[in-house]
């Protein structure tokens, strides 16, 4: 099955663009880099050529034998069918962080041959770099961060003309039951799946959770492989450890990540390093809590407090051994940690959105706690998410009357309406947040006409 990627178009945008840099794509593993980077070559060049330096070791002798991007794409042609023409061919280096000469060499394809399309990647580039102490041509190359597959490419294969009428959304009201019956349940099978693009097309493709859940358990022990591999011998334990406790982190009713989870006696210090690790490889978010909702907001981060999400949430529920029929169950009650689902999708929504930024959380103290804070422009804006239906809690009440926001979010699975600063969101359309800010914006504006 073929998934429209959201990326592509970001990609097509860079091919036409006057001042042009390669892109180093960075990203987890499993998440369709490889797929992406072929797709947008076959639809939008007459050729594209790729070069992997995993399989193919022979290509490392060429970048380090010359700096000259004419000298290395002679001898490039040598290894490839595919004639290497500039404005007619895609040049794909896949795996590049086996071969710091052929990511150094993005700078003189920048400074020397910029009439190149030149797309490069590679699994766990960040943890390579910094293990090997590689230096990464900062400047010379456009970095972009690719996602796990979203909720709206997700609905836009599994329900089209559900996308469709979301897509042309022009007033912020309810929707039509009909209409959010479909979202929630096809966010729910969303969540059983994640964004992994395997596991989504075996989702699709009604393959079975069987499937699903055999795939998903794939790329977990895909994942505990890179430990091996990639990781010091030292931290090979703590990585796992910290990986493996994700789930009883976020069971927790406050998510708070707390160390002795991990093991009695752990401290941060001793495990920050295998932390680190992990945010690197794209397999986690960690969001830090804020001591106040004012800007900037990184000027008041509590790097001692914070919580840890996965970087898909079907890779979440696999990892906790979630069964498929609890999640896609509307009335199945798995207490905290269908909270803990429903942040970490929301979550995955929100970090495409900001893009280099990232979400904070706010938690005075323990009668309130705001699970995300944004900023967004010149506005900090307080996100709250509910799980299914369930909205009762004052913390929201307690940050408004305290800060005074100029607009709230409610996250839930109730109906789309926006009232007095509140918008309240079904969780399905969190894609689509900067839509529905835009709209909220013309409608209050046409208010004060």
């Amino acid at each position: 099955m073929k998934i429209q990627r959201d990326i592509i178009h970001i990609f097509k945008e860079w091919k036409d663009a006057p001042q042009r840099k390669p892109i180093l794509l960075q990203g987890a593993r499993q998440i369709g880099k490889t797929w992406a980077m072929e797709t947008f070559g076959k639809e939008n060049f007459e050729y594209y050529a790729k070069f992997d330096f995993d399989r193919q070791e022979e290509l490392k002798s060429v970048f380090r034998n010359s700096k000259s991007p004419e000298r290395i794409l002679k001898e490039l042609s040598l290894y490839c069918n595919m004639p290497l023409i500039a404005g007619k061919t895609l040049i794909i280096f896949d795996e590049i962080q086996e071969c710091e000469e052929a990511l150094n060499s993005l700078k003189y394809f920048c400074e020397d041959a910029p009439e190149y399309h030149i797309i490069a990647a590679g699994s766990l580039l960040g943890v390579a770099v910094k293990k090997r102490k590689m230096t990464v041509p900062v400047g010379k190359v456009r970095v972009i961060r690719m996602h796990p597959l979203s909720f709206k490419e997700f609905l836009r294969a599994s329900d089209y003309p559900t996308f469709e009428y979301i897509e042309q959304i022009s007033t912020i009201e309810k929707l039509p039951e009909i209409i959010l019956n479909k979202l929630k349940l096809e966010y729910r099978r969303y969540m059983v799946c994640g964004g992994m693009p395997d596991a989504v097309c075996a989702m699709l493709e009604n393959r079975g959770m069987d499937a699903v859940d055999s795939i998903l358990q794939d790329i977990l022990d895909l994942y505990e492989l890179d430990f091996a591999k990639y990781a010091e011998p030292r931290e090979i334990p703590r990585i796992h450890a910290i990986w493996h406790s994700l789930p009883s982190q976020l069971a927790k009713e406050n998510r708070k990540f707390v160390y002795k989870v991990i093991k009695p006696g752990a401290r941060s210090k001793d495990y920050e390093d295998a932390l680190l690790w992990l945010e690197d490889a794209g397999m986690v978010y960690r969001i830090n809590n804020i001591t106040k909702p004012l800007l900037p907001l990184s000027a008041y981060e509590d790097f001692s407090a914070f919580k840890l999400y996965a970087c898909d949430c079907g890779l979440l529920r696999r990892l906790a051994k979630l069964p498929s029929s609890t999640v896609l169950s509307p009335t199945a009650n798995y207490t905290e940690f269908k909270g803990a689902m429903a942040e970490n999708a929301i979550l995955q929504s929100l970090m495409p959105i900001l893009k280099s930024d990232k979400p904070f959380y706010w938690s005075p103290d323990s009668r309130a706690e705001i699970e995300f804070v944004i900023q967004w422009g010149e506005d900090v804006i307080p996100i709250e998410v509910k799980a299914e239906n369930c909205v009762s809690g004052r913390s929201l009440s307690v940050y408004n009357e305290k800060y005074r926001p100029k607009q709230r979010i409610r996250f839930s699975f109730l109906n789309l309406q926006y009232n007095c600063g509140l918008l309240s969101c079904p969780s399905p359309l969190a894609d689509w947040l900067p839509k529905l800010s835009l709209l909220i914006d013309g409608q209050i504006n046409e208010g004060q006409k």
